[in-house]
């Protein structure tokens, strides 16, 4: 006789063949959390300290997103883009960062109330970034403490980061879930592409970094406006 009970992973699987989706991948930045502020600041206090002049906080909304070596090809004036100047760069801001990170960044409005509805529909829950991967996880401690995610996962050496979907894919069969089976909720065009890439179903969320436009013309199927809204998509399935 097996007295083993089920897991909570046993239960959200048991049930998954019963709808669409069945799992939720998340973006971080500009999706869960609102880090804008604090990444702005880290790299104009990097630029200042270099010699270059600051841009303003909603310039970065363009300029993150893409991991922080693209970040910084964007925020440095277009003379300055040598090899070295960006690793330097890259290397004071990714410091910096670490030490000013958490001073304005929060979760957006509801969305502790949709993790928590979609604990209760049994929905597993999963996050990519393209911040490095050590530093995804500290954050989502810190900010989103006991929120069941299956996997968190950031950028890993060796691995392409987002738009490229093989992060993507490696979460869906680690959890031997179809792909087919994900929302994918994100706030950009590389968001976008990845979901599509991976043939995971592209919902744009409105109140993050990019436009409405943007996160259409690269494969959203669907905008949200508010968070709870994914909860409509969940249930229709």
């Amino acid at each position: 006789m097996n007295d083993k009970l089920p897991t909570a992973s046993d239960r959200r699987r048991a049930t998954s063949h019963a709808q669409r989706f069945s799992a939720v991948l998340f973006d971080l930045d500009g999706t869960l959390l609102d880090t804008l502020t604090d990444l702005a600041n880290a790299m104009n206090r990097t630029l200042e300290a270099m010699g270059f002049p600051p841009h303003p906080v909603e310039a970065y909304k363009y300029f993150v997103g893409d991991g922080v070596e693209n970040e910084a090809k964007r925020a440095l004036p277009k003379d300055k883009l040598g090899p070295d100047t960006i690793l330097e760069c890259v290397e004071l801001a990714r410091a910096e960062y670490a030490r000013c990170w958490h001073e304005n960044t929060r979760p957006y409005h509801d969305i502790g109330e949709l993790l928590t509805a979609l604990i209760e529909r049994d929905i597993i829950m999963t996050i990519l970034s393209n911040k490095p991967d050590h530093f995804v996880k500290l954050m989502v401690e810190k900010l989103l403490p006991d929120r069941q995610f299956e996997i968190v996962r950031g950028a890993i050496d060796g691995v392409p980061i987002k738009p490229d979907p093989a992060a993507a894919l490696a979460i869906a069969k680690q959890l031997n879930i179809p792909p087919k089976n994900f929302l994918y909720l994100g706030d950009t065009n590389t968001d976008m592409k990845t979901a599509v890439n991976s043939e995971m179903y592209p919902v744009g969320a409105t109140w993050g970094f990019r436009t409405a436009d943007e996160l259409t013309q690269n494969g959203a199927k669907t905008l949200i406006h508010h968070p709870t809204a994914l909860l409509n998509i969940v249930d229709a399935s």
